[in-house]
């Protein structure tokens, strides 16, 4: 563990590691630490075959179903549908292969991560070696551009800044020390001293003690919490899995019924039996995981026109029902970059935001576009910040330590280009002097000093300050006690201060070597205060909209960071995040409780800061326990053992690292918080789109059931032949259902709040809503059916006109479905789709009744005029009957919460 190494001087961590600091270790010694610790490479979890991987895929209860439905075609002779069936079992076991493999490889990302090479002290001479060879106690080397290929005790480091982002999630480049602390560090944000595995170098240079290698490094106690962390089945896998095994009861209870009761009545066991089967059939919607996945997969792509990339079909229908967003801070509210926010010169006050600066109006609280006069205070403070400054821009781009370049982009909107005085001197930033300044000379012998620094140091060394009214006039006394207000109101604001100031030099020394002893001490006093800097990661402008539309859709936002308290509080007021009465935890304070008490107060906890990624990992299963659907995003590596804990994971397609990307199962395209709100839309109409097919689909198959069951206890011969039943099954009613799979959402679907986490398919009614139009539609088969046998009609007249009033009677009972509370007509977006596949559908039975040879193979005969009509009027009667019954429901209910309302 890192901490233990933080608060060590330099001789006691090469005392207890056994190094040399003067001629590093021997390639021998190294050898054996390298038996001794392994190679410094991530470990590579237990991963199954790809074919064990594909005979997973047929372990789920529907597929097993959608076996059983393919042994029952088979045996009723039905091959070519038997085939079907089995096409679609096996494309759905090769698309969750695909997914399931791409899942597992979160860790081959993260060794990515792994420098290829580095520059390690051997037998006292500087060797390049690759990085797997690197063992505790080696000395490497750092410079700029470097990515660290260990976890190193820093013995120097000279203007040593790392981007620790990925791993820490703070958007700000670190400063690193090489002085041990006075206190061991409670998270890697907090150990200056220490330059982590696969964080990078920004400037500087430096050199330290490998303290740790491979699965001990920081990443490797990440990856280890990737391998922990468990990919949990999504909702609407549980409740397919339940629906399954109902659908399985049900036809074996319905074939052992028929079966029983006809030969009770002394019919033929093998004709009972035939009869069974096809109940069997009707009673399974074999179409119903197809159509599931289908609709998912169309979901998908509809998705991905809206940038959002899922990686699992279920984690679409998963988003819809998020009751918890568990989103990180940096790169995911904020856009991950430093910005010049606030600028304070000696008199006036500035924002700049979109390349424009505004000032402050002094007499009320608004703002008004800034001018800038070369000679005024702000332009100086941008010229100060600008050439006091080691960023670079490249193209539209600016390079270097992220502060600095924040500072480059104001001066370069203010019109500020680099300076034909020459650099003469730099005395470089570091952790004891906390400011940077050059020494820059001019035409002649003319000299200056530019300096930039923590506000309360550079405050002490400074004499004066430039005001825009009087020019460079005396720093009094009040006029310090103003600016350190300033500077309070600032870091309420959650802004890194940075002030600047200027002196005049005296001509140059005589000669170069003179020049160069001036001391810093000696140059950087009598200064002249110029401004102060307020920066920030600004938060992404889309993201307080979606905020507040997760609110009214009932959905929790929780901001989970790395960050310090002050700012990630400051940031969560900003965006709404923060209400009055909420609360803030820290890492610190989470260490301090156990889970029962997080579990008691989760609840009003609304910001984590200061976090790791195992008190993510500890948030993310807290929620869970609550029973919360959570959805966790983020772009780091520290990320990423929550993104795959949580119900499903979101990771940024830009900024995020290739690790979460791989743990997540949604990516966003454009890194854009607002995404999500959209991606939580789609999501809910895709699983409100399953359950309308599912009333669909089950109402069908329940006429189909009642309408054999009913003829053979009536002791009629039966309504439908297998084929017929099949027909209607995999043709006659799959068109409809996959349209509605794409039916667009209904009003005011972002308006109500995210279903319970234990929620069935078949809530709010829709068991009795599928059964009583089920009953309907038999009852009416049955009677057509029985009524055109007394009327002296062959059976394959009766039956083909059963044929057709069970299929009208279905695609007009599809028009039903669209809407979740009352009739069809309610729903005012069309479905062109759903017009399209009735048409087709009635096509086909028409086709079937109608062509020579088809109608010898289905059994059936052309139907004249009047028959049609009958059929047709007789199918819109189970609609009637229930329209009126829903209506009556309806008032009935109003009316009893009515009476409720009267009795408090």
């Amino acid at each position: 563990m890192y901490s233990g190494w933080t608060t060590l001087s330099g001789d006691e961590v090469s005392r207890r590691l056994g190094a040399l600091p003067e001629t590093g270790l021997t390639e021998q010694e190294a050898e054996k630490r390298r038996c001794r610790w392994g190679e410094n490479l991530l470990a590579e979890g237990t991963r199954l075959s790809l074919p064990l991987l594909f005979v997973n895929q047929f372990r789920d209860f529907m597929v097993l179903v959608l076996l059983g439905a393919t042994l029952l075609a088979a045996l009723l002779g039905e091959i070519t549908d038997a085939l079907t069936i089995l096409v679609i079992v096996l494309l759905n076991a090769i698309l969750g292969l695909i997914q399931e493999y791409r899942a597992e490889r979160s860790l081959e990302a993260l060794k990515k991560l792994a420098a290829p090479r580095a520059r390690v002290l051997r037998e006292g001479r500087l060797k390049v070696v690759p990085a797997a060879d690197v063992v505790p106690g080696d000395l490497v080397y750092l410079e700029t551009g470097d990515r660290i290929c260990a976890d190193l005790r820093l013995l120097e480091a000279q203007g040593l800044t790392v981007n620790e982002a990925p791993l820490t999630g703070e958007s700000v480049a670190i400063l690193k020390r090489s002085s041990a602390l006075p206190l061991p560090a409670v998270s890697p944000g907090d150990a200056e001293n220490i330059a982590f595995s696969g964080t990078e170098v920004l400037a500087g240079r430096g050199r330290g003690l490998v303290v740790a290698t491979g699965m001990q490094t920081e990443i490797g106690r990440i990856a280890h919490l990737i391998t922990e962390a468990e990919s949990s089945i999504t909702p609407l896998q549980a409740r397919l899995s339940r629906l399954g095994k109902i659908l399985v009861w049900v036809c074996l209870a319905v074939c052992a019924g028929m079966t029983l009761l006809g030969v009770i009545r002394g019919e033929p066991p093998y004709a009972m039996l035939m009869a069974g089967i096809s109940l069997a059939v009707a009673a399974i919607p074999e179409g119903l995981p197809a159509i599931v996945t289908v609709s998912l997969a169309l979901g998908v792509q509809r998705m991905i026109r809206r940038q959002a990339i899922v990686r699992r079909l279920p984690a679409v229908e998963t988003l819809g029902s998020a009751t918890v967003i568990c989103s990180d801070k940096t790169g995911t509210l904020t856009e991950n970059r430093m910005s010049v926010s606030r600028i304070l010169t000696g008199d006036s006050l500035y924002q700049f935001s979109g390349s424009q600066f505004q000032q402050k109006i002094e007499q009320g609280s608004g703002w008004k576009k800034a001018s800038l006069p070369r000679d005024g205070a702000l332009h100086l403070s941008l010229f100060i910040a600008a050439q006091c400054n080691n960023a670079y821009r490249e193209g539209a781009a600016y390079r270097g330590d992220p502060t600095e370049a924040a500072l480059l982009e104001a001066a370069a909107a203010a019109g500020i280009n680099p300076h034909p005085w020459l650099r003469e001197r730099e005395y470089p930033f570091s952790s004891e002097r906390k400011m940077m300044s050059v020494i820059q000379r001019g035409r002649g012998r003319r000299r200056r000093l530019l300096l930039k620094g923590a506000p309360e140091i550079v405050l002490e060394r400074c004499r004066y300050y430039r005001s825009d009214k009087d020019g460079i006039v005396p720093l009094t006394a009040a006029k310090r006690k103003e600016l350190l207000a300033q500077l309070e109101s600032m870091a309420g604001l959650a802004l890194r201060p940075l002030a600047v100031a200027f002196r005049e030099l005296p001509a140059a020394p005589a000669g170069e070597a003179a020049a160069s002893a001036e001391r810093a001490e000696e140059v950087e006093r009598e200064l002249v205060w110029a401004g102060l800097f307020g920066l920030e990661d600004p938060p992404r402008p889309e993201v307080l909209p979606a905020i507040r539309l997760c609110r009214r859709a009932g959905i929790r936002v929780v901001m989970i960071t790395g960050d310090h308290r002050s700012t990630a509080e400051a940031v969560a007021r900003r965006l709404e995040i923060l209400k009055p009465g909420g609360l803030v935890l820290t890492g610190g304070e989470l260490n301090a409780i156990d889970d029962r008490q997080l579990l008691r107060i989760i609840g009003q906890v609304q910001v984590f800061a200061r976090v790791t990624p195992f008190h993510k990992l500890r948030i993310v299963r807290a929620f869970k326990k609550r029973g919360e659907v959570v959805a966790m995003t983020g772009d780091g590596i520290n990320d990423a053992p929550a993104v795959k804990e949580a119900d499903i994971g979101i990771a940024m397609g830009l900024t995020g690292t290739d690790v979460t990307r791989e743990a997540a199962s949604l990516i966003l395209g454009d890194d854009n918080f607002s995404t999500i709100v959209a991606a939580v839309e789609e999501g809910r109409n895709i699983y409100s789109n399953i359950r309308k097919f599912i009333r669909f689909m089950l109402g069908c198959n329940t006429g189909e059931v009642l309408t054999m069951l009913l003829a053979v206890a009536g002791g009629l011969p039966l309504p439908l032949q297998p084929i017929q039943i099949l027909w209607i099954n995999l043709v006659t009613d799959g068109l409809p259902a996959l349209a509605l799979g794409v039916d667009p959402p209904e009003e005011g679907l972002m308006k109500s709040p995210p279903r319970r986490r234990d929620e069935g398919l078949f809530s709010r009614g829709l068991w009795g809503k599928l059964l009583l139009r089920g009953i309907l539609i038999g009852a009416v088969t049955v009677s057509l059916f029985s009524l055109a046998l007394a009327a002296g009609e062959v059976i394959a007249k009766a039956q083909t006109i059963a044929f057709a009033a069970l299929i009208t009677a279905q695609l007009v009972y599809v028009y039903d479905c669209r809407s979740e509370e009352a009739a069809y007509q309610k729903h005012r977006r069309r479905n062109i789709l759903l017009d399209a596949a009735v048409l087709s559908s009635c096509l086909l039975m028409v086709v079937v009744i109608y062509h020579p040879l088809l109608s010898v193979f289905f059994g059936t005969v052309a139907l004249s005029a009047g028959e049609w009509a009958v059929v047709c009027c007789a199918a819109f009667l189970p609609a009637l009957v229930d329209h009126a019954f829903s209506s009556v429901k309806e008032r009935f209910d109003r009316f009893s919460r009515q009476k409720a309302s009267d009795y408090p």
